[in-house]
């Protein structure tokens, strides 16, 4: 046989080339930890479009604050976060404004990843503004954390149902946001929500109604903890305006709000409203109880709202 034959047929009999690996997507990161004293910001990493300040803090507490270019999201993007809060560590979480979801020009999906890890007796407070779902946006977002038996989290989910201040209202074409927590490895807490007004009248009673921005609330921690009792109690105090008069009417009201013990360590509020401002008393009196001593010791957003 020929040189060339026999070279021929090892070439077409031989493996294919390997595919080509794809590189790890990159992840952002912030790293909280007690030292001397106070909980520091121990390692950060910033990964566009996400970006993180860490602002000072007149207490023990440390607060960081995310950013993204350009005030959102757009198409495509993909937020990766890992946050890690060590042992004894008190952690504040927000935003610097409401991240703003533009429109999908090609069908791409903004999306957001967050994973949490807190140590023995971790305190994490994630209060961001509201997400603003812009006409023909699409936007998944999932947050998963793992929680030692005695550690503490109070998380806010907060969304609009589009730019509000212009007449908007669900004019987006795709929104999904899953939560995850577990406590020692013990899946406590599952919540999933999927909408799609072309799929759905948003504005029916059985979805949306007239309600314009949903707030929820989720706390998970040990019931022994002095800390998981004081929120757990400030939740429960949550009451709408006039709920309790003779004539009460839900349909009239400005806010509606529940509140309900999911499990012996889990508590969920939820709220809808139909304007922003409707809102600022709820979120006065959370960030109000969070000042306490033994949690965050002051109100981050105090000069803020």
């Amino acid at each position: 046989m020929p040189l060339s034959d026999a070279t021929s047929r090892l070439a077409a009999t031989a493996d294919p080339a390997p595919a080509r690996l794809e590189a790890a997507p990159a992840w952002s990161r912030l790293e909280v930890a007690p030292v001397r004293g106070r909980s520091r910001l121990i390692s950060c990493e910033n990964v566009q479009p996400l970006k993180v300040f860490n602002p000072s803090s007149p207490t023990a507490a440390c607060h960081v604050v995310l950013s993204s270019y350009g005030g959102g999201m757009v198409a495509g993007d993909a937020i990766r976060l890992r946050i890690t809060g060590q042992a004894g560590a008190r952690l504040m979480v927000s935003t610097q404004a409401s991240t703003r979801i533009f429109r999908s020009i090609d069908g791409a999906t903004a999306k957001q990843h967050t994973l949490g890890e807190l140590g023995a007796g971790a305190l994490a407070v994630v209060f961001p503004d509201p997400v603003v779902l812009q006409a023909e946006s699409r936007y998944h977002q999932t947050q998963e954390w793992h929680l030692q038996p005695d550690a503490l989290l109070l998380l806010v989910d907060w969304f609009h149902s589009g730019r509000m201040d212009q007449g908007e209202q669900f004019a987006f074409t795709a929104l999904h946001s899953e939560l995850r927590v577990r406590v020692a490895g013990r899946l406590v807490l599952l919540d999933r929500f999927a909408f799609s007004p072309d799929e759905h009248i948003a504005t029916s009673p059985g979805n949306f109604a007239d309600y314009q921005t949903f707030f929820s609330a989720y706390l998970v921690g040990s019931p022994s903890d002095a800390r998981f009792r004081h929120l757990a109690a400030l939740l429960a105090q949550q009451k709408m305006p006039g709920s309790t008069g003779p004539h009460f009417n839900i349909s009239g009201q400005p806010v509606l709000l529940s509140v309900a013990k999911a499990r012996e360590n889990v508590y969920v509020l939820r709220a809808a409203a139909r304007s922003r401002m409707a809102l600022q008393p709820l979120c006065d009196a959370l960030l109000a109880g969070l000042a306490a001593e033994e949690l965050l010791g002051y109100n981050p957003l105090k000069r803020k709202y």
